[in-house]
């Protein structure tokens, strides 16, 4: 599982017109990979990881202040570009096993006590964010 977490002062996910996720104030957005060899104990090590880094304003974690996650399944982070100019995309897990595991994921941050919102799992999304600072971390789980 790889993750790219974000510190933002506010962002948005849309499905076409509708606003399907949304984070007003400091929080974290994370886009969600899936790979094959990734299971329901990778995704709940990670989302523990996620919510206890301490990136945010003065090395605060979002666990220790409570600022909420906005989190997106990015099967794209697995892009192979190592030949050509046409990434491949053999390295992402498909749906059907991605899908319960960024599930599992967001369900282990609520577990922890995140707010977390989400974007739509296999659909077309525009993503809005002001990055914060700017934080950029990735991290492989």
């Amino acid at each position: 599982m790889r993750v790219v977490v974000q510190r933002a002062s506010r962002a948005s996910v849309r499905v076409g017109a509708e606003v399907v996720g949304e984070l007003n104030g400091p929080g974290l957005v994370v886009l969600v990979g899936v790979t094959h060899t990734d299971d329901a104990a990778t995704a709940r090590a990670l989302a523990a990881k996620v919510w206890r880094l301490r990136i945010l304003r003065q090395e605060t974690s979002a666990e220790q202040v409570g600022a909420p996650l906005l989190v997106i399944s990015q099967f794209t982070l697995y892009a192979d570009t190592a030949k050509g100019r046409r990434p491949s995309w053999s390295a992402a897990a498909p749906g059907p096993v991605a899908e319960p595991l960024v599930a599992e994921f967001v369900a282990e941050l609520r577990r922890l006590g995140a707010t977390v919102e989400t974007g739509r799992f296999g659909a077309e999304m525009a993503v809005e964010l002001v990055n914060d600072g700017p934080v950029t971390l990735v991290l492989d789980g």
